[in-house]
């Protein structure tokens, strides 16, 4: 897996050097300080969206163990900068916040099972949002056959998240941990076992909630509507702008193709050629499509390298924290041995 990733990390790289040498690397650079102080105001914006996602997920969770908004908001902003800078596949991101829960005495099961649904209802949210960029791009263009295209893609990736769904109504978890116990040559993992039977329990619990389900999936919704600001912004500051709708679509389709490089970290390149070739469909120039892909990795890089940098610190008091427990205890034994 760490091979796979590293290999798509390069060539990766590679198309995105590509496109911006294409262009020129002044003139993309040019373009980009275009956007001046305009740039901290993209990152800040990005601020509203992540916290509309946070809700999203803050509404899963069981009032009797559910932390302060505040410190969901906090996993949530690490989980999404693991998953921008990291090569976790947009996978580790959600073991994070698995694990940074576990700091606010969440049992392990009621996690797991707000990550899992989370993650299932944020993909059928974005469904629903590439489909209505996916609309307007017809609009715009007078004709279908891009967006056909773009929605044969959509039709056949939606695919495995119903296929996800349906096995997490039938006991998923449980069936891989028994497989994987029967796996281990006769050594019988309990602890594994019971708690994929009580993720599935929960799991299964948590879906048959319907309006926690429902108020979580129209929050992660709003999400991606209000991401279109962010596109709206970039563009703007960067002497190109365009209309809500425009950048609405240019958003929706983007974060269609971002999620379709899942395992290139962080989309490099493609995520980049998505904007050039969304841009052109409705006239913006090459060097400001890329640049505003460009201010997309400076609002990852000015929000993700500090969340990564939290969530190190946050592990590293856990450890001390313990070890310093362990001490005690080991102390406290010892002068009873005595």
């Amino acid at each position: 897996m760490k091979l796979t990733a590293y290999i798509a990390f390069l060539a990766g790289l590679v198309l995105f050097l590509a496109l911006v040498a294409n262009e020129g690397f002044t003139q993309v650079a040019s373009a980009l300080v275009m956007a001046g102080w305009g740039l901290a105001v993209v990152v800040l914006f990005h601020l509203i969206p992540m916290i509309a996602d946070a809700l999203g997920w803050y509404a899963l969770l069981d009032r009797t163990h559910r932390p302060r908004f505040r410190a969901i908001f906090g996993a949530r902003w690490i989980g999404e900068s693991v998953n921008n800078l990291l090569p976790v596949a947009q996978i580790g991101g959600g073991l994070v916040k698995i694990r940074l829960l576990s700091h606010y005495q969440v049992p392990a099961s009621q996690a797991g099972a707000s990550v899992v649904v989370n993650l299932t209802l944020a993909v059928f949210a974005q469904v629903l949002f590439t489909l209505l960029g996916l609309s307007l791009l017809t609009f715009f263009l007078g004709e279908g056959k891009v967006a056909q295209g773009i929605l044969a893609g959509t039709v056949i990736s939606i695919l495995p998240i119903i296929g996800f769904y349906w096995l997490q109504r039938r006991g998923l978890f449980g069936w891989l941990a028994r497989r994987l116990e029967r796996l281990s040559a006769g050594r019988k993992w309990l602890t594994l076992t019971d708690g994929g039977n009580a993720l599935d329990a929960s799991v299964i619990q948590l879906y048959n909630q319907r309006r926690r389900i429902l108020q979580s999936f129209y929050w992660m919704l709003l999400g991606w509507l209000l991401g279109a600001g962010e596109v709206w912004l970039a563009l703007y500051f960067l002497d190109h702008p365009v209309g809500w709708l425009e950048a609405l679509m240019i958003e929706s389709l983007a974060q269609a193709v971002k999620g379709a490089a899942f395992l290139v970290p962080g989309a490099l390149g493609v995520l980049e050629g998505g904007y050039i070739i969304l841009g052109g469909l409705i006239g913006i120039p090459y060097s400001a499509s890329l640049a505003l892909a460009l201010t997309r990795r400076v609002r990852e890089l000015c929000l993700g390298i500090p969340g990564i940098l939290v969530w190190q610190f946050m592990e590293g008091k856990r450890m001390w924290q313990q070890a310093k427990s362990s001490s005690k205890k080991l102390s406290a034994d010892t002068s009873l041995g005595n």
